[in-house]
């Protein structure tokens, strides 16, 4: 592909800046990395730190390989959250054992080999920030272990003293690459929310645990090198509980919304009536159904009506609380799940979501390349909490949707909460009236 057809300048102006500058400010630290080394007081690169090397290059090299067919499914499944892999072991584990001028030749080896063996034809700019982040990460943590004393090569913990100063060092490294990786993607995504950019806590978490295991293999490497390939195991158990939480939020996710889907919706009910039944809690349940989606797709086509509902997830997601529940549960009808809240706080939320969506502005392509922003996609609420008005996630659900048909008859974007119902579940009924 010719340079200027790159994928890089489709970037905002304040993500294609901040791109280059960090891919830059990578190139810079190579280049002083390299030239220390070479006339330092102690240039050159010794035998052993070649042989490390190495060993390290062909265990990340095995390991990418025997992962691979995770790492495709995990790169296909990428959006705008932080796609973390397990390269930073390695990286890492030569940190400990290597100049930074071999660290750096580890990434862009590791990088190069998954972008032809993993990741196949994709964006190439955004491996090369990758490569850039790993770059900058490494050179942070090793400023650390220096200013702690860690000074010459290897560089693992000896005594409590040099534990914490590495423990430092890996909190560097994960902070720097993760700040690195969150900065891109709110420039480049500026409809994407904080929440999303964040990503996932358990991928964090996996990562933390990558590190550490790259401090025990950078130990086992300079003391015990022939113990190494038996860590493999390890890592490549750990490498595919990456994979487990994507297996199960893709089999929740509804694809065009990115909410929970009914098949998920319909498992997490019971559950939460469940947990507040054994703990004497509520459960608060909303359903809001759009006013004039129908009208959406009408006038500017399906496509433009499916940018418009996920607009209104992300909405939806921003107002409500941190654990409580999103789901679409049919063609522009949402649900929200509010575990321990009371009518009080369901209906805060509600007007807080009724209020954004009203004045909701969403930029929509309509044909060709042409765009159209639609301002106000208002919404009816019904609500009802557990255990006031229901004793059953089926009468819970029946009372939420009466309010919401009430709401729709009554005028529409407006909130109704529902009353207790009459004893006959089953029984349809369009009485439950509230404010």
């Amino acid at each position: 592909m010719p340079p200027r057809q790159w994928k890089l300048w489709s970037l905002p102006a304040a993500a294609l800046g901040y791109v280059i500058a960090i891919d830059l400010i990578a190139v810079t630290i190579t280049t002083l990395a390299v030239r220390a080394t070479m006339t330092g007081p102690h240039a050159g690169v010794t035998s052993s730190e070649w042989a490390a090397f190495a060993v390290l290059a062909a265990a990340s090299t095995l390991h990418l390989e025997s992962a691979r067919g995770i790492e495709r499914r995990r790169e296909m499944a990428a959006n705008t959250s932080p796609h973390t892999n397990l390269k930073c072991l390695w990286v890492f584990a030569s940190l400990l054992l290597l100049p930074l001028s071999l660290v750096v030749p580890l990434i862009a080896w590791s990088y190069l080999y998954s972008w032809f063996r993993v990741y196949g034809r994709t964006v190439a700019h955004r491996k090369i920030f990758s490569t850039s982040t790993y770059v900058l990460a490494s050179a942070a943590a090793a400023a650390v272990l220096r200013a702690g004393g860690l000074i010459a090569e290897p560089r693992v913990p000896t005594s409590f003293w040099t534990l914490l100063v590495v423990i430092a060092a890996a909190a560097t490294w994960w902070l720097v690459n993760y700040a690195l990786v969150i900065g891109a993607i709110l420039l480049a995504s500026p409809e994407a929310t904080a929440r999303e950019a964040l990503g996932e806590l358990s991928d964090q978490l996996v990562v933390c645990a990558g590190l550490g295991l790259g401090v025990a293999i950078a130990a086992m490497q300079s003391s015990y090198p022939w113990v190494v390939p038996v860590l493999m195991v390890t890592v490549l158990a750990l490498h595919r509980d990456l994979l487990l939480p994507q297996y199960q939020r893709a089999a929740g996710t509804d694809v065009k919304t990115g909410l929970a889907n009914p098949s998920y919706w319909a498992s997490a009910v019971p559950v939460e009536l469940a947990r507040a039944e054994t703990l004497r809690s509520t459960v608060g349940l909303l359903m809001l159904d759009l006013d004039k989606f129908k009208e959406i797709n009408d006038t500017y086509g399906h496509p433009a009506g499916d940018q418009a509902l996920k607009a209104v997830g992300e909405s939806v997601r921003a107002e409500v609380r941190q654990g409580d529940l999103v789901a679409r549960v049919g063609g522009d009808e949402l649900a929200v799940l509010l575990p321990g809240a009371s009518e009080t706080e369901v209906l805060e939320v509600a007007e807080r979501i009724r209020d954004r969506l009203a004045t909701l502005t969403v930029s929509v392509s309509t044909t060709g390349t042409q765009k159209t922003v639609i301002t106000g996609v208002p919404a009816s609420f019904g609500a009802a909490v557990y255990p006031e008005v229901a004793a059953t996630m089926d009468q819970l659900i029946l009372a939420a949707d009466n309010a919401l048909l009430t709401a729709k008859r009554t005028g529409r974007n407006t909130i109704v909460t529902a009353r207790p119902l009459p004893p006959a579940v089953g029984e349809r009924t369009d009485q439950p009236v509230g404010d």
